[in-house]
C-alpha cells in the first residue's frame, strides 16, 4: 500500500512540474483577426543592421486593427520619423514587444499623444507612461496597422524582446502554427575566401565565387574561408527570407553552423563582419566579431586549411525554422601553391585588439579597441588641394564600417567664409558626393565623429533647406497642407508650421520629404483664408521661411 501510495505521489508530482513548467511557456495570441504571413521574417540581412523582427503584412492596406498579444502594459509611447507611430508592450509573461510603422494609437493613447504633440509643439514624440496607467489585455486592440515612418508598403513590424536579457528574439516560434511553410531555402552562389598572407584560390589571393552545382572544381592551398547567399522562402508570397539556420560541412564533419534566433543591442552592428557586400554570409568569424549566433566548431574560428594535393568536399545545409532543408555539395582541389606575402605600411595598419590612432598633418583619428573585427592594412594617402578648406585625406580606398564611434579631428587650412558655423565634416563617395559627419569648430580645427572609414575633407555648407509647396491647389479639397523639404549638403536638422500663428501639427513622410498637416476643424476655422508658414533649418544653421494663403 505505502508503495502505491509514493508510485501516485510521484506521478502527481511529474504531472504537477510539468504542468508548471508548460504553464511558464509564454503564450501569444495573433495580433491581428485575419490569417497571418509574412513580408520579412528575423535577422534578414540589412545595410547596416539585422532585421531585428517579422513584418506582418496588413492584406495591402493600413487601418487594421492591430491587437496585443498578451497581458501587460504600455511602457512606452512614440513617434518618430524614421519607425512612425511605436507601441513599446511590456508583458506579464517575461517578454516585451514594439509595434512599428503603425498609423495610429486607439483611446486614451491617441489623446495623450495628440495633447502631448500640441503642448510640446513637436512631432515626434516619446512618452513613458506608469506600469499601471495602461493595462492591456491579449486580443485587446492597441492600435492600427500603417505604413508611417520608413516603410515600403503597409504593414506591422513586431519587435520581440526577452526581459530577462533584452536580447532581441524571433517571434516567430509563437506563430508557427498560425503560418505555412513548406518550402526550404535555396542557395545562389558560394564564395571562397582566401586568407590574406594564408591562402589562395586559383594561384591568386582574390575571392572566387560560383553556382552550387557547377561542375568546375577550384584549386586551393592554405588557409581559407567559405561564404554563402543563400535565402529562404515561404508559401502563398514571392517573398525572400533570411536563412535560420547554415550549416557547413568539410569531408563530413561539421565546420561552422550560424543560427539566427537572438542578438543584442550590441551585436546588431556586427552584421558588417559576418556579411561580404551585404549578401554573403561568412562560414567563418573574424577574430574581433562577437555574435553568439556564429558557431565555428574548430579552433580556427571556423577557417580551414588545405595543405593536401587532393580533392576536399564540403556541403552546406540550409534549413528553416520549420525544418525544411537543403544541402548542396561542392569540391576544392587541393594544389600547393605559392602564397604571396601581404605588404603595408607598418604607420597605417589597424590591429583589432588595440587601439589605433592615425595621426598626419592636419588629421587625428583615434579608434578604441574593438571597433575593427580583424587587422586591417590602409591604404592611406593625403591628397591637397588648394580650393578644398582642407587637405582631402584617404582613410582606405573604401569605405570599412567600424563598430562603434571614433573622434575625428581635421584642421581648417584655409577658411572660405569667417563663419565657421557653417564648416562641417564631409566624407566623399565613390561618385564625388558629399556626406555629412557634422562636427563644431574649435583652435582650427573641425572635431566630429565617424563609424566608418572613407575619404574626408572640411567642406562649408551655407545654402538653406529648399521649401516647396505641394498640390496646393488641392489643399481646399483634401483638408492637407503638403509641403516638400529638402536639403542638398548638410541635411534637415528641425522645422515647424504654424496656420494663423497658432501651431500646427505637419508630420513628416520620411520616404518622399514631405511634412503634412491633416486640418483639424477644432483647430482651423474653416470658411476663411488662412495664413501658413513653414520654418526649416539645415544642421548647419541656414533657414527658410515660406508664407502662403490658402482658403479652407
Amino acid at each position: 500500500m505505502k508503495k502505491y501510495f509514493y508510485t501516485l505521489l510521484f506521478v502527481f508530482s511529474l504531472f504537477s512540474a510539468l504542468s508548471a513548467q508548460e504553464g511558464a511557456q509564454a503564450r501569444f495570441v495573433p495580433p491581428f483577426d485575419f490569417d497571418l504571413t509574412l513580408s520579412g521574417n528575423f535577422g534578414e540581412l540589412r545595410t547596416n543592421h539585422f532585421h531585428g523582427g517579422i513584418d506582418f503584412r496588413s492584406e495591402g492596406v493600413s487601418g487594421k486593427k492591430t491587437f496585443a498579444i498578451a497581458n501587460g502594459y504600455i511602457s512606452r509611447i512614440q513617434v518618430t520619423h524614421g519607425s512612425g507611430y511605436m507601441l513599446h508592450i511590456r508583458y506579464d509573461n517575461g517578454y516585451s514587444s514594439i509595434y512599428r510603422h503603425l498609423s495610429g494609437f486607439v483611446s486614451p493613447v491617441k489623446e495623450l499623444v495628440e495633447a502631448y504633440q500640441y503642448e510640446q509643439e513637436t512631432y515626434e514624440v516619446s512618452i513613458v507612461p506608469d506600469s499601471t496607467e495602461y493595462r492591456v489585455k491579449a486580443g485587446e486592440q492597441v492600435a492600427w496597422s500603417g505604413n508611417t515612418g520608413y516603410s515600403f508598403g503597409p504593414h506591422l513590424h513586431l519587435d520581440l524582446f526577452e526581459n530577462e536579457t533584452d536580447d532581441r528574439v524571433d517571434p516567430l516560434p509563437f506563430f508557427m502554427d498560425k503560418i505555412k511553410d513548406t518550402l526550404p531555402p535555396r542557395a545562389e552562389s558560394v564564395m571562397i575566401v582566401p586568407q590574406p598572407g594564408k591562402g589562395v584560390v586559383e594561384g591568386k589571393s582574390k575571392r572566387v565565387a560560383f553556382t552550387p552545382g557547377s561542375k568546375n572544381i577550384p584549386e586551393a592551398w592554405g588557409e581559407v574561408g567559405f561564404a554563402i547567399r543563400a535565402y529562404d522562402y515561404m508559401d502563398g508570397t514571392h517573398n525572400r527570407y533570411g536563412v535560420r539556420s547554415v550549416t557547413l560541412l568539410a569531408d563530413g564533419q561539421e565546420l561552422f553552423n550560424s543560427t539566427v534566433d537572438r542578438f543584442s543591442a550590441y551585436e546588431d552592428r556586427m552584421i558588417y563582419s559576418w556579411t561580404i557586400g551585404g549578401t554573403y554570409m561568412k562560414s567563418y568569424k573574424d577574430p574581433g566579431n562577437k555574435l553568439r549566433m556564429l558557431r565555428p566548431a574548430n579552433d580556427n574560428r571556423g577557417l580551414f586549411t588545405i595543405d593536401e594535393e587532393r580533392e576536399y568536399t564540403f556541403e552546406y545545409i540550409l534549413e528553416d525554422l520549420y525544418g525544411n532543408q537543403s544541402r548542396y555539395t561542392f569540391r576544392l582541389q587541393g594544389k600547393a601553391e605559392e602564397i604571396p606575402p601581404v605588404s603595408y605600411n607598418p604607420r597605417y595598419y589597424l590591429k583589432w585588439d588595440r587601439v589605433n590612432l592615425i595621426h598626419a598633418p592636419g588629421l587625428e583619428l583615434v579608434l578604441p579597441k574593438g571597433v575593427v573585427y580583424e587587422d586591417q592594412p590602409l591604404n592611406f594617402r593625403i591628397v591637397a588641394d588648394t580650393a578644398r578648406m582642407s587637405y582631402t585625406y584617404q582613410v582606405h580606398d573604401e569605405t570599412i564600417p567600424l563598430h562603434d564611434w571614433c573622434n575625428l579631428r581635421l584642421a581648417v587650412l584655409r577658411p572660405a567664409i569667417p563663419d565657421p558655423s557653417k564648416y562641417y565634416v564631409a566624407r566623399v563617395g565613390r561618385n564625388g558626393k558629399l556626406s555629412s559627419l557634422g562636427g563644431t569648430f574649435e583652435d582650427g580645427y573641425m572635431n566630429t565623429r565617424t563609424r566608418e572609414l572613407g575619404t574626408f575633407i572640411i567642406a562649408v555648407d551655407t545654402i538653406p533647406p529648399q521649401v516647396t509647396p505641394v498640390w496646393k491647389e488641392n489643399w481646399r479639397k483634401n483638408g492637407t497642407v503638403m509641403y516638400k523639404i529638402t536639403d542638398k549638403e548638410t541635411g534637415i536638422q528641425s522645422y515647424k508650421g504654424t496656420i494663423d500663428g497658432a501651431y500646427a501639427l505637419f508630420g513628416l513622410e520620411i520616404m518622399t520629404n514631405r511634412i503634412i498637416c491633416k486640418l483639424d476643424p477644432a483647430r482651423v476655422t474653416r470658411g476663411k483664408e488662412h495664413t501658413v508658414e513653414i520654418v526649416v533649418t539645415d544642421r548647419c544653421g541656414n533657414e527658410t521661411v515660406v508664407t502662403d494663403t490658402f482658403t479652407w
